[in-house]
């Protein structure tokens, strides 16, 4: 068994064959599923697919792509969102300077009130980097020293010193199906490299399909190539690795039970 700690199934395309989705991920040995919210206009649909399945959990908070429509100002916006025990996370927050949906001021706002968030509810931050590795480093580092924080930088494609970082502010780093891409050499050594208890796997489906359905729609039972990748990287067997991103994601995301506690 093994969980898939990041997708997006309030996303069209996932959403017109949930069922079919959901079943195959089950089919697969997929235990539990962390659905991200992007958005907080679309926060009730995501709540609501969590809470109408058992497998399923949430996160709240704003991408840094809506952060000029939807940016959120107050950590008070999150917090009056986690009540549900559905809820296990904050996010996803964080920079973007690849694409620059929104100005990097209302990215860096919105990241603040995420981690502020995420101090007060104890939720566990989920972080998105791309091309900003330098200003992630910093902010994390300096919220840090105002108090403790948990969290991960998810689909991790960042330097190793931006991994390095993480690791030294008591983050997790997961990883996508890029790791099973030729061209990502330097990712994989980083996945082999990071401390055992600190590596996490996920599909960010819809996007980034593994090797051998990249080109494809991504789902969350593709997540098995992703861990199997990671497992010959690390000289483990498929069922080690399994059972450490799963251990390593309960240690994460404290509030989101394994099947056996439901």
């Amino acid at each position: 068994m093994i969980v898939d700690s990041h997708c997006h199934l309030d996303f069209a395309n996932l959403a017109l064959d949930r069922e079919g989705v959901l079943s195959r991920a089950e089919n697969a040995g997929i235990e539990t599923i962390l659905t991200i919210s992007t958005r907080l206009s679309q926060f009730p649909d995501i709540l609501s697919i969590a809470e109408d399945n058992a497998q399923i959990y949430c996160s709240v908070g704003v991408h840094p792509h809506n952060a000029d429509e939807e940016g959120v100002d107050s950590p008070a916006e999150l917090v009056a969102r986690v009540s549900s025990s559905r809820v296990v996370g904050i996010g996803e927050t964080g920079l973007d300077y690849f694409y620059e949906r929104s100005s990097p001021q209302a990215q860096r706002r919105n990241f603040l009130s995420h981690i502020a968030a995420s101090r007060e509810t104890g939720l566990p931050l989920i972080v998105h980097a791309r091309d900003a590795d330098e200003d992630t480093m910093k902010i994390l580092s300096e919220e840090r020293a105002k108090g403790p924080f948990s969290g991960v930088i998810h689909c991790f494609t960042g330097s190793r010193a931006l991994a390095e970082a993480a690791i030294e502010l008591g983050l997790y780093v997961s990883f996508s199906g890029i790791i099973t891409f030729k061209n990502a050499q330097e990712i994989r050594d980083i996945a082999r490299d990071l401390p055992a208890d600190r590596i996490l796997v996920e599909t960010d489906a819809p996007f980034l399909a593994p090797i051998p359905h990249r080109g494809k729609q991504n789902e969350p039972s593709f997540v098995i190539h992703t861990a199997q990748c990671l497992a010959r990287l690390r000289a483990l067997s498929h069922e080690a690795l399994y059972r450490l991103t799963t251990e390593n994601f309960y240690r994460l995301f404290s509030k989101a039970s394994p099947p056996s506690a439901r």
